[in-house]
């Protein structure tokens, strides 16, 4: 009887420690790692691959929208990773379902080809992206902003007219206009008939390292974004009296929350002042640092590419509501 339970209690050791265990991998991971997304037609994501206690996990951004976790990420061979994503939607009252877009992903050589595929908008069909992906390149050290060495101001806005920016999508409609020495976005929309796609407007010019200064003024209610070199969103929304969150004023959406909250009540002008060196970022909003010199991992939703080391414009969104823009000045950095 002694044997037989001092048996019982070793199996029970062995099974338990056994269902506390990793799995063991059954290939070294290629993926592991931080890779930007190009999609075939237009926009940029980002996949970050990793382990977490021994299991592989990843975040994904997708075009748009927010960095999120995946749903499920597991290698089928050496050289192929399947990632998927869900969300939920409320197709009544009483009925949710769970939509499911799954990512394909093969190593070839140093580089990554894949697919995300998934149920169209309307229910009809399959909806399928191919995309290629680079790793992305090593973050460089934080820098010392003391030492920064500027170049001649350039006043990015005339307070006349929209010289030196362009539409940067001819086939949507442009919202946004010059009035009283602000660029003023307004993408009304009919009260019957189809949805107008608004566009954004970005510099003529593209840019490198810089200093951005530039006052704002959000209505209530209303949302915008400051596109740095055309990769990074400094979100414009009125979200005044808010919790802090990466998707308040002033954060890089999504991915920095700021360290306070120096939103002042919507309808006001507000004042930023960002400056975007080596792939580091500080934004002083309303006179207060909200975020000190701190690593960009990659694009945020809306990027126009996932080249991190490539110069591009300053771009202002405009398919989102009202905003006023004014004294708008960039100072390279040389």
């Amino acid at each position: 009887m002694k044997r037989t339970i001092l048996s019982m209690l070793l199996l029970f050791m062995v099974l338990n420690s056994y269902s506390n265990t990793a799995p063991q991998p059954l290939w070294t991971n290629p993926f592991i790692g931080m890779w930007g997304l190009d999609i075939k037609g237009g926009g940029a994501g980002w996949l970050n691959v990793h382990e977490d206690h021994g299991f592989l996990d990843a975040e994904l951004l997708w075009i748009g929208g927010s960095v999120v976790p995946v749903s499920n990420i597991y290698l089928v061979d050496e050289n192929t990773l399947v990632a998927t994503r869900t969300y939920e939607v409320k197709r009544s009252a009483h009925r949710s379902h769970t939509v499911t877009y799954t990512l394909e992903v093969k190593k070839v050589g140093e580089a990554l080809e894949g697919t995300m595929s998934g149920p169209k908008r309307n229910g009809n069909g399959i909806s399928i992206k191919n995309f290629t992906g680079k790793r992305m390149p090593p973050l460089p050290d934080t820098p010392d902003l003391s030492k920064l060495k500027f170049e001649k101001p350039i006043k990015l806005f005339n307070g006349k007219d929209l010289t030196g920016w362009k539409l940067m999508d001819p086939s949507k409609a442009n919202g946004f206009k010059v009035k009283d020495g602000m660029i003023v976005n307004d993408p009304i929309q009919p009260k019957d008939g189809e949805h107008i796609s608004y566009g954004n407007i970005r510099t003529l010019q593209e840019f490198n390292d810089f200093n951005l200064k530039l006052e704002v003024n959000v209505p209530e209610g209303n949302n915008s974004g400051i596109y740095l070199r055309g990769l990074y969103e400094i979100q414009v929304v009125d979200s005044y009296g808010k919790e802090l969150d990466s998707h308040n004023m002033g954060a890089l959406y999504s991915r920095i929350t700021p360290s306070e909250a120096a939103e002042k009540p919507a309808g006001e002008w507000q004042t930023l002042d960002i400056t975007l060196v080596d792939r580091h970022l500080t934004v002083i909003f309303n006179g207060k640092k909200i975020i000190d010199n701190q690593p960009v991992w990659g694009p945020t939703g809306g990027a126009i590419s996932s080249d991190v080391l490539s110069p591009g414009p300053i771009y202002l969104q405009g398919d989102h509501g009202n905003v006023a823009y004014r004294n708008i000045v960039l100072t390279p950095i040389k």
